[in-house]
């Protein structure tokens, strides 16, 4: 046993000191066999003796392959060669054509005060006659032009898509708020009539004239993803006069409570006020449109990515449970009432209690200040 033990030790020994070559070296038992083939021979083909018949054609059990190249490898260890990269292209736009059925619109990645500039420019500068325009609902609709009215451009697309030379043609787009927060849908319907009709048609409640419904979508989402490629600078300055109020005061009322009237409708007002709760240093956890409510906690930050914690933050950091939030919590309620042509914003703690008035005023202001 001690014999056994001993010659085991020196077979250790020998294999450590000899880094292993005799196992897995190149003249190792266990060597790489992968590049045996580069140094095969060829050799002729079996024959079959002229006197012997009776028996099979002997072929070939692995035939090569002909017009194969001459490798190049010569004798050594293998190589695997390193794939080639796949040429891969990925292009991602904030807006995107969508489709269902006949119907035809334009999903934007952006909140529709950030939309509403931008396809309000592109029919300005080929040639549309703004008409009617309601910012709250989120509409505009063109007047009655003929297609040597537009720009040449447009009129030639127009043209191809079908609409007559002898025609007049009047255009109503949406911006509706998408299924997902900060989306927008933008819907173009159109409607023609003979050149110098009085005829006053009515705008259908879906898509008709549907060669030029689809010829003018497909322009305005080129031309918004343009736009974007720019930098969307036409949508960033203008996007405050889709909602910002006539008006905005800030003043107490009776009991000597802050409140923020706003010159505006209940729409437009809650679409500015959301804007501006987006902005500000705290968090929005819920919303009820119905009731006018926005549901904001002044003890967290807004979810954006500037607050989110780095690489390092998430390695050794430890994400707050629900009872940790809960035992921080400064919640209250930022409420928007219709009062006569105007609305008022004001701060509750609860349905019952209104804020400490410190609280509200400082709430408030930061309102004010992103409205203005």
């Amino acid at each position: 046993m001690k014999r056994l033990a001993g010659l085991s030790a020196l077979a250790l020994i020998i294999s450590s000191t000899s880094g292993c070559g005799w196992l897995w070296g190149e003249d190792g038992y266990f060597r790489d066999r992968g590049s045996d083939y580069l140094q095969a021979t060829q050799t002729p083909p079996m024959q079959v003796p002229a006197d012997v018949s009776g028996v099979k054609r002997l072929d070939p059990l692995l035939p090569i392959p002909r017009n194969v190249a001459d490798s190049t490898q010569k004798e050594g260890e293998y190589t695997v060669p390193r794939p080639l990269p796949l040429g891969t292209t990925s292009e991602s736009s904030d807006f995107s054509l969508q489709k269902s059925g006949d119907a035809r619109w334009i999903l934007a990645q952006r909140q529709p005060a950030e939309v509403w500039p931008v396809a309000h420019q592109y029919f300005e500068d080929n040639g549309f006659r703004i008409a009617e325009e309601r910012p709250q609902t989120g509409e505009f609709s063109s007047s009655w032009q003929r297609l040597d009215e537009l720009s040449a451009s447009v009129a030639k697309r127009l043209s191809a898509a079908g609409v007559s030379a002898d025609a007049e043609t009047r255009v109503r787009v949406r911006i509706e708020p998408g299924v997902q927060r900060n989306t927008s849908e933008v819907y173009v319907v159109s409607v023609e009539r003979p050149a110098g009709s009085t005829a006053d048609v009515a705008f259908p409640t879906r898509t008709t004239n549907l060669g030029l419904d689809a010829a003018l979508t497909d322009d305005l989402l080129a031309s918004m993803g343009r736009n974007a490629e720019k930098g969307g600078s036409i949508s960033l300055l203008a996007a405050r006069d889709y909602d910002t109020p006539s008006r905005v005061a800030l003043s107490e009322d009776g009991s000597g409570n802050p409140v923020l009237n706003l010159g505006a409708d209940l729409d437009r007002a809650w679409s500015s006020v959301g804007r501006a709760l987006d902005q500000g240093d705290w968090r929005v956890e819920d919303i009820n449109r119905s009731l006018g409510l926005y549901y904001i906690n002044l003890a967290e930050k807004a979810k954006t990515p500037e607050n989110e914690p780095g690489f390092f933050g998430r390695l050794f950091g430890s994400k707050s449970s629900k009872e940790e939030i809960d035992a921080r919590a400064e919640r209250y309620q930022v409420r928007l009432s219709k009062v006569g042509d105007s609305v008022q914003v004001t701060v509750e703690k609860n349905i019952n209690t209104v804020a400490p008035a410190d609280i509200a005023r400082r709430v408030l202001s930061v309102i004010q200040d992103n409205l203005g």
